[in-house]
């Protein structure tokens, strides 16, 4: 059998004898070399999910805490809250379609996708706005994917649901960069015209102050009360 392949080696190949036989102690070494890449890529993975889960707790911790987090450059893994699946109808015929504004953390985890602790960001962060106007706000959500976003309007109707509002008026520096997409400086700047021009009667108002966008105009405008 041996003779035989280094024959077809050497037909076939143009294997010299000697060839043959480094070609024959080559291949298990390149088989365990392959072996070795598979293994180590799978430590890897392994030691990233690992990575993920301690941080996506820590995260956890400090939002317990009272820090609030709006962003992070770091990805986030939780098998649990990034698994995206489609919905089966099967399952949907047993639920009720109820509005999001109603759901809480507990109703929230019947989406594909969201844990106990994505189900308690959403809700923090909705409180935290005042309430959500749009269902594009949700993919601001740390640690929500923009799948997950998508499957949970097989679960929720989504009606506009603004509860709480700024008094743009009469609101101080504190006050106002109390709201997640107003900042101190912001505030600063709003208060200082305020006082220097009047009391606002509109968003549009804002377009007077010229550093601030037309976009974060938009994007405020649905939570200033300026009664």
């Amino acid at each position: 059998m041996k003779a035989r392949f280094f024959y077809w080696l050497k037909t076939h190949l143009g294997f010299s004898g000697k060839e043959s036989r480094g070609f024959v102690l080559l291949v298990p070494v390149l088989l365990l070399l392959v072996a070795a890449k598979v293994a180590l890529k799978e430590i890897r993975i392994n030691k990233a999910k690992n990575f993920h889960l301690h941080y996506l707790s820590k995260i956890d911790s400090l939002e317990s805490a009272g820090v609030a987090l709006i962003s992070s450059p770091y990805p986030v893994f939780n098998p649990q809250d990034t698994s995206a699946t489609k919905p089966i109808s099967k399952k949907l015929d047993n639920l009720n379609k109820i509005p999001f504004a109603e759901a809480d953390s507990v109703t929230l985890q019947i989406v594909p996708g969201i844990g106990q602790s994505i189900a308690g960001r959403i809700i923090r962060f909705k409180e935290s706005m005042g309430g959500l106007h749009s269902r594009s706000q949700l993919n601001e959500v740390y640690g929500l994917k923009p799948e997950t976003v998508e499957a949970m309007w097989d679960y929720f109707d989504f009606v506009p649901d603004i509860f709480r509002k700024i008094p743009v008026n009469k609101a101080d520096v504190k006050e106002l960069a109390q709201h997640p997409y107003i900042g101190y400086s912001e505030s600063k700047v709003i208060v200082a015209f305020r006082n220097q021009h009047g009391e606002f009667s509109s968003a549009e108002d804002f377009t007077a102050i010229k550093i601030f966008k037309q976009d974060w105009i938009n994007k405020i405008s649905p939570y200033l009360d300026f009664q």
